[in-house]
């Protein structure tokens, strides 16, 4: 028996010392491609207002998803935002672009992947509170439901996001070709 523990000790050694910092990193930002990129790209073409600047003049639609609550108290009357508004409806535009691009090619992963966990709490946080997200919808852990949108769905999300912000990009990467140019 301890010959079978001890085979497997350096089998899973050695898969930890060399593949897993490959492996581990460069699948969490493929699955984040695979699952994520489009989803939120989508979700920022919804937000995005005409012409070349629209990321920066955000859409009707940007203010009745970040602002529920707020739309419907001013009376969809959309010119009663403010500055702060327009800031806020903006800033989550570009990052809803910036930061999953940055996440795949691996550029600045680990802070990318720090904003996206702080995008996907804000997101959650505003379909409960703001467009009223509860029951099924919402879910609940450790239930026999798997697929619920808010707990089980976004837990899985920033689980792939956290792996990205302990282990970095990988190797595949735009962050390991900038260490090396600044490493001379």
């Amino acid at each position: 028996m301890s010959i079978l523990i001890s085979l497997h000790n350096r089998l899973f050694s050695a898969i930890d010392a060399h593949l897993a910092p490959v492996l581990v990193p460069t699948l969490a930002r493929l699955v984040f491609a695979m699952v994520l990129l489009v989803y939120f790209w989508a979700s920022a073409l919804t937000k995005t207002g005409a012409g070349i600047l629209g990321v920066l003049l955000p859409s009707d639609g940007a203010f009745v998803q970040i602002f529920p609550r707020q739309i419907e108290a001013f009376g969809y009357d959309f010119s009663k935002f403010n500055l702060f508004h327009h800031l806020v409806a903006a800033a989550g535009t570009f990052a809803e672009y910036a930061l999953p691009l940055l996440i795949v090619i691996g550029l600045l992963t680990r802070l990318a992947a720090l904003g996206m966990i702080f995008f996907v709490l804000v997101q959650s946080a505003t379909d409960v509170i703001g467009h009223g997200v509860a029951g099924e919808d919402l879910g609940a852990w450790f239930d026999r439901a798997s697929g619920a949108l808010i707990l089980d769905q976004r837990a899985l999300w920033v689980f792939v996001l956290v792996v990205l912000v302990l282990r970095g990009a990988g190797p595949l990467s735009a962050d390991r070709l900038l260490r090396q140019w600044v490493s001379g």
